[in-house]
């Protein structure tokens, strides 16, 4: 960055702290600012991209203890950021042999003016006199260029429910740039994955930033994911669920497993296959089957009178007791 970029950025008002601010309120400011117009946070907002960098630019140079001193003393030369003029200063703005004259003992009424030509022939501009300043040549930066990470970048993809379950390689275009990462099994809906470097290229050196991949998953008419975990709800008849059975219960890839539902099982409770769910390169999940009784919708005579009997049977039963007197408490 040249001193004329100096000159006219006031780092300090980007942050929004005070000229005097030490270095952990500046870290702390800066900080806030950035979680603010993050690019994850602001996806295709172009002036929130825009005070992304600002304020990252601002950092860079005021958490340096060598550039921020170089830049206070340029904006001290140059009133606070106001434009360097090769003649007189105009109504209200000195000029720059009254900035010039002022640091050698001239200007002021009376006093001796110390002028300085900042054109002709065999003349250097203003960057030739900040550049002996401090040890830089025209139109050099100070210290050299400052390393930048890339920006971040944003995609989406959406994914089968069985390979979100499976895992999958994808393939985006990003920046003009095809990138193709494979997404590991067991991804959930909304989740998001950092793909390190793949964003948009750093800057003398600076390492690359970062591609965010949001993954979408789309919803399984019989399957769902908890964890590492599948879930699945079977429907069972009342002399299943009242007397015992083994039931047939089917699994992603296609398959049944056998699962022995025990003698007064009630609706809703859940019954664990060990190993039937996600496989990770760290663990396999399991399947967790949800019980609920079918009650069947039409009634031959023979079967109406079989539950009358046995409604008869277990007359004296109270199945919500225990529900009227919690409620009680």
């Amino acid at each position: 960055m040249t001193g004329q970029d100096w000159m006219e950025k006031d780092f300090y008002a980007a942050l929004g702290v005070p000229k005097d601010a030490d270095d952990a309120a500046i870290k702390k400011a800066y900080r806030k600012l950035a979680r603010k117009y993050h690019p994850d946070q602001n996806q295709g907002d172009a002036s929130a991209e825009a005070k992304f960098k600002e304020i990252g630019e601002a950092y860079a140079v005021l958490s340096d203890p060598k550039e921020r001193e170089q830049y206070d003393a340029i904006r001290a030369m140059a009133g606070g950021g106001a434009r360097f003029s090769a003649g007189p200063g105009g109504a209200g703005g000195a000029g720059f042999e009254d900035v010039f004259g002022g640091m050698f003992g001239g200007g002021g009424p009376g006093g001796t003016r110390v002028r300085y030509s900042t054109g002709g022939q065999g003349a250097g501009g203003f960057e030739d006199i900040l550049g002996s300043m401090f040890g830089g040549g025209a139109g050099q930066q100070f210290g050299g260029p400052r390393p930048r990470a890339g920006a971040d970048l944003a995609a989406a993809t959406t994914l089968p429910f069985r390979q979100a379950v499976e895992g999958s390689t994808v393939t985006f275009t990003v920046d003009g740039r095809t990138v193709t990462t494979r997404i590991p099994p067991g991804v959930r809906d909304g989740q998001k994955i950092r793909l390190r470097g793949k964003g948009r290229p750093g800057t003398a050196g600076g390492p690359d930033g970062d591609l965010v991949v949001t993954v979408h998953v789309t919803p399984h008419p019989v399957f769902s994911l908890d964890g590492n975990n599948l879930r699945i709800t079977v429907p069972v008849t009342f002399p299943e669920a009242a007397l015992g059975a083994t039931i047939a219960v089917p699994t992603l890839d296609g398959s049944t497993v056998k699962v022995k539902v025990p003698a007064g099982t009630p609706s809703g409770r859940t019954l664990r296959v060990r190993g039937r769910g996600v496989k990770t390169a760290k663990s396999t999940g399991d399947l967790l089957v949800t019980v609920q009784v079918a009650v069947p919708q039409k009634l031959s005579k023979a079967a109406r009178e079989a539950v009358e009997t046995f409604a008869a049977e277990t007359a004296g039963q109270d199945v919500r007791a225990d529900l009227v007197r919690q409620a009680a408490e």
